[in-house]
């Protein structure tokens, strides 16, 4: 009723949205760019006196730059294409495979999302630093830093994803039987199933997931930080940045996180931008809020 009465408040509140939503980021944009002392002086300005570039060449050389985003990347490829996986194999079993339990291990799933990922951080570190034969450690897990020491270890805590496998099992539903019975009679296995008919109808349900994955993935700070106390060459960007920010002099190194931040979003805001279509697509079709 209020928005047939007043439609332009509708557009009110989505430019505030949008706008409350941008200046953030533009101000980090234009802080990247800004010289020595213009970062967090009074009175502040928005826009920089003169674009200087030497703040990106400072964030690469200053942050080890290439060797952070090849861990950053290396760690994400490795859990978002897990998560897919996974999530897509368990969300078809649960959802259209006829099994005794199906019912209480989809509900062993959903438990696992009512703990915050953290509180299982030392337990995880751990189980990695005892594990077998890795890391100079002997058959029982005794001698060595395990697996901790490896990039692996970044990754290992989020193969496997609860909500990934809720959301996919949810949209799976939506698929119709009658078309999986068919290529059974036809001689199609499981698997051929899988993946001829269901994940191809699963698409936009994919890319949502990847996306959101590859975020958190890509923005994982706590774990890192964990994991590059046992091996600094395995620090990740948010973990180099932040550093970066605690140890040196914000008003002159302010710019130069800046200019890190802005290189650290740039693959999130790309492979978004590839792949809105099928994000908005998929949080309309599966209701994610």
């Amino acid at each position: 009723m209020i928005r047939r009465r007043f439609p332009w408040l509708s557009y009110l509140v989505v430019v505030t949205g949008a706008v409350l939503t941008v200046v953030p980021f533009l101000d980090m944009v234009m802080t990247s760019f800004k010289g020595p002392g213009e970062a967090g002086t009074l009175p502040y300005r928005f826009l920089p006196e003169a674009f200087d570039l030497s703040n990106y060449r400072a964030a690469v050389d200053q942050l080890d730059l290439p060797v952070l985003f090849r861990n950053s990347v290396v760690a994400t490829a490795l859990i978002t294409g897990s998560v897919l996986l996974t999530s897509s194999l368990a969300g078809y079993a649960l959802a259209k495979l006829r099994f005794p339990g199906r019912n209480f291990i989809f509900r062993l799933v959903l438990s696992t999302m009512m703990f915050p990922p953290f509180l299982f951080f030392i337990p995880h570190f751990l189980i990695l630093v005892h594990w077998p034969l890795a890391g100079g450690n002997d058959l029982f897990g005794r001698g060595g830093a395990g697996l901790t020491v490896s990039i692996a270890a970044l990754a290992m805590p989020f193969l496997v994803n609860g909500f990934g496998i809720f959301l996919t099992r949810q949209f799976m539903l939506s698929v119709p039987d009658e078309v999986l019975e068919a290529a059974r009679i036809d001689g199609a296995g499981e698997f051929a199933v899988w993946w001829r008919i269901v994940v191809p109808q699963t698409k936009p349900v994919v890319v949502t997931l990847g996306l959101l994955t590859f975020v958190d993935a890509w923005n994982e700070y706590i774990w890192a930080l964990l994991v590059s106390t046992a091996n600094p060459d395995v620090m990740t960007l948010p973990v180099g940045i932040q550093l970066l920010q605690d140890h040196v002099d914000p008003t002159r190194t302010m710019p130069i996180v800046m200019a890190g931040l802005v290189l650290s979003v740039l693959p999130v805001l790309i492979l978004f931008l590839l792949l809105q279509k099928h994000y908005i697509r998929g949080v309309m079709l599966s209701g994610l809020k």
